[in-house]
């Protein structure tokens, strides 16, 4: 199938099955093209940064998802298996809100440090995180994809672009540049 060169969005909602086929088309023929990752800004989770003296490990310390955060994961993951889609790995941020999102939407994930919120950490650690998800990306081989769960703030400095909770951005690597977006995929 030959690549996409313009931007795809699907809206997709719940649970009208049919909305996943003719919203969604587009989206799960890039992910079954491959060579792609879809990443996440993680579901809902009230609130702003996480407070004081948060921990990572220790949720009751961070900020969570909502009852919302947590349905609106289920639909992620009832979206890819509507459509049949089982991503290759799944990486998730290691922030309680990420593992959380990831899992209730694929079952399990990975946690992986790059995809972790960039608040807090040196510029060093943010331009190597930054390196290790754009050389990941680099990685992405046809026929599979791969499906990370990460923050707002990751997602703008890796994509250049916004992203609402729970929305997956559809990332290509394009050389040395920032990572093309070829569709979003929100599901309400």
């Amino acid at each position: 199938m030959p690549t996409r060169r313009r931007l795809l969005t699907a809206a997709v909602a719940w649970p009208a099955a049919s909305a996943f086929a003719a919203d969604g088309a587009d989206v799960a023929a890039l992910l079954r093209e491959g060579g792609v990752v879809i990443a996440f800004r993680h579901a809902l989770a009230p609130g702003t940064f996480d407070p004081p003296g948060f921990r990572l490990g220790e949720c009751s310390t961070q900020r969570n998802l909502s009852d919302e955060g947590r349905a609106q994961a289920r639909r992620i993951g009832d979206w890819f298996k509507a459509q049949a889609l089982k991503p290759a790995q799944v990486r998730s941020s290691p922030w309680c809100r990420c593992m959380d999102t990831a899992t209730l939407a694929f079952g399990a994930a990975t946690a992986w440090p790059a995809l972790g919120s960039p608040r807090g950490a040196s510029e060093g650690t943010n331009a190597a995180s930054l390196r290790a998800l754009r050389d990941a990306l680099a990685a992405a081989r046809p026929g599979r994809f791969e499906a990370w769960v990460t923050h707002m703030f990751v997602l703008s400095d890796l994509a250049a672009t916004n992203s609402a909770s729970g929305e997956g951005l559809v990332l290509r690597a394009d050389g040395g540049a920032a990572p093309k977006v070829l569709a979003r995929l929100s599901i309400a």
